[in-house]
């Protein structure tokens, strides 16, 4: 009991990104896909940090310093909690993914995301949601090899000195691996067709923010952490790649937003009936009616919303 209750109280951080993780992924997706891609996430997480440790693939040879596993929970020589932060990772980049990918529709205070089935289960949301978690990977890992400086304590070391502040460059693409079967276990959960809502979708306002806003939580926290050891040149590195991110997204985002044909909101009112980009807008005007064509039924004609 100890040692379970030592994993939540030596690791508050990570438990606050997991139960963000559940307040974005539930209303998304549902109770038993979000139990289900936990369940089958922790354990591809877990089976590749076992196989690095043990056989130098797919990260590299690197090791865990077991310094608390008398405090908290590991498995089999890995800690619990860091395969479990795969599982946070991996969805918040596959709904960044989504985000960028879908058209938008806003109005008053809201942003509704039209992803449809076929947006889901792309190749383009698989590579860019692997890449997306690569990237934070590539924030997160130097800073987390200081880990001694800050409150993570030194967990795990690289037998060789890397090229990327003491990361070894076999990390990333060790990343890039495991995330492409992280984005390939969530789009096969998420496969199976439905008519009627999952239990636990909801119409959170803003829903379709929660997972991007918990990319960028994740990304601001560790640059935080960063500048608080006194890692500045680090830090700046970081910040300059972020920023880049960021604005790509902002820019293709704002493009987006109430610009879809009546073709793409057809297409995801079929999908996902339930979601409320199918409601009645702020003006009176149900959603096909806000549309203005420029073309005659074509659907590659962007139409701006009311």
């Amino acid at each position: 009991m100890d040692i379970l209750i030592g994993t939540f109280t030596m690791r508050p951080y990570v438990f606050a990104f997991f139960a963000a993780f559940l307040l974005a992924c539930v209303p998304h997706v549902g109770w038993q896909r979000t139990l289900s891609f936990t369940g089958v996430g922790y354990l591809i997480a877990f089976a590749s940090e076992w196989l690095s440790i043990n056989t130098g693939f797919p990260y590299g040879w690197y090791y865990y310093i077991d310094s608390t596993s008398n405090r908290e929970l590991w498995v089999a020589g890995v800690p619990f909690f860091d395969s479990l932060s795969y599982v946070f990772m991996a969805y918040c980049s596959y709904a960044t993914a989504l985000f960028i990918l879908s058209p938008l529709r806003a109005w008053r205070w809201n942003v509704a995301s039209l992803e449809t089935h076929r947006i889901r289960r792309s190749l383009s949301a698989l590579i860019l949601g692997a890449f997306l978690q690569t990237f934070l990977d590539i924030i997160i890992d130097p800073v987390a090899l200081h880990g001694q400086r800050w409150f993570l304590g030194q967990i795990y070391g690289y037998r060789e000195h890397g090229a990327h502040f003491g990361v070894p460059l076999s990390n990333y693409w060790g990343w890039l691996l495991t995330g492409l079967f992280l984005m390939g276990a969530f789009q096969l959960i998420d496969a199976r067709r439905l008519k009627d809502a999952p239990k636990g979708v909801c119409n959170l306002p803003l829903r379709s923010l929660l997972g991007p806003v918990l990319y960028l939580s994740v990304l601001l926290f560790n640059l935080g952490v960063t500048l608080w050891i006194g890692e500045y040149f680090m830090a700046v590195t970081g910040i300059l790649m972020s920023t880049l991110l960021i604005l790509i997204v902002v820019m293709r985002v704002l493009r987006r937003v109430n610009r879809y044909s009546r073709e793409e909101l057809g297409e995801h009112l079929t999908d996902y009936p339930w979601s409320p980009a199918g409601n009645i807008s702020h003006n009176g005007q149900k959603p096909f009616e806000g549309l203005r064509q420029a073309g005659s039924g074509d659907p590659a004609v962007a139409c701006q919303a009311d």
